[in-house]
């Protein structure tokens, strides 16, 4: 039912040479994110954009923006009305509409997806140090983020893709969610935090995220069994663990029916 644990069997092996980014690799070129002309992109107009509780600010070209949805609505229903060319943001994080802005412009985000292809895998650039278990699978790139509107450290792609559903931008959220397959090493109290942040930024509909959640729990059902923050957790409830008590009957069905073949 799970196609992925949270130590993806595609984690990143030894360097190789033979790599492709993940835009070089995508299929097919109808889905992948088309860059804007690069005349267009020079001479549209530069907006300026605040983000987060200290207004950090960013500058994009407006072609460039205009590749989300939410951005492109944004400037027509602004600019009609002003003339500063500004979006205020003060409920995201500015690190993640960093990565958001990479994306639109590049076709990725830092650390780049990177596609083996001797080993047939995904891997993360830079990933790859002495010591790979104290940064959740990354080498030397974080794989978490303090949010400030949760008060707590959760995970940095769970954030990328609940952004890139609000923004429209679907290739993001697959390439979110591959990344997020590749981490290890993570916190119980930190993967409960983070799946409780998807549960509450994404609709219902859209399951990959959560399944992904539901996916790790049950597969590393040891750990998490004897993790007094699941007790906790569980004590004080909510939708995932009423979806996690159905996808550990459906994974029981499943194995029940599986003996009785033989």
């Amino acid at each position: 039912m799970f196609k992925r644990s949270f130590a993806s069997r595609d984690r990143a092996g030894k360097a190789v040479k033979s790599k492709k980014s993940y835009r070089e690799h995508a299929k097919p070129k109808s889905q992948r994110l088309e860059s804007p002309p690069l005349g267009s992109t020079l001479t549209s107009p530069i907006i300026t954009i605040t983000v987060g509780r200290e207004q950090r600010l960013f500058a994009a070209h407006e072609d460039v923006l205009g590749l989300s949805p939410f951005f492109a609505a944004a400037c027509r229903g602004q600019f009609l009305e002003a003339h500063s060319k500004r979006i205020d943001l003060p409920d995201e994080e500015p690190e993640i509409f960093a990565c958001v802005l990479e994306y639109l412009y590049k076709g990725d985000y830092y650390p780049r997806l990177l596609h083996n292809k001797r080993r047939n895998s995904w891997e993360l650039e830079d990933a790859h140090n002495q010591h790979p278990e104290k940064s959740g699978g990354r080498g030397s790139v974080e794989s978490t983020i303090y949010h400030s509107a949760v008060g707590g450290v959760i995970l940095k792609d769970t954030v990328v893709y609940c952004v890139a559903e609000k923004y429209g931008l679907d290739e993001l959220k697959r390439l979110a969610l591959r990344k997020q397959g590749l981490q290890s090493g993570i916190e119980v109290a930190t993967i409960l935090r983070s799946a409780r942040y998807a549960y509450d930024h994404t609709p219902e509909q859209d399951e990959k995220l959560r399944a992904h959640y539901l996916a790790l729990i049950i597969r590393c059902r040891r750990t998490f069994k004897r993790s007094g923050t699941m007790q906790m957790e569980m004590e004080i409830g909510g939708k995932l663990f009423f979806d996690l008590f159905v996808s550990m009957c459906n994974h029981l069905d499943d194995v029940i029916d599986a003996t009785q073949v033989f």
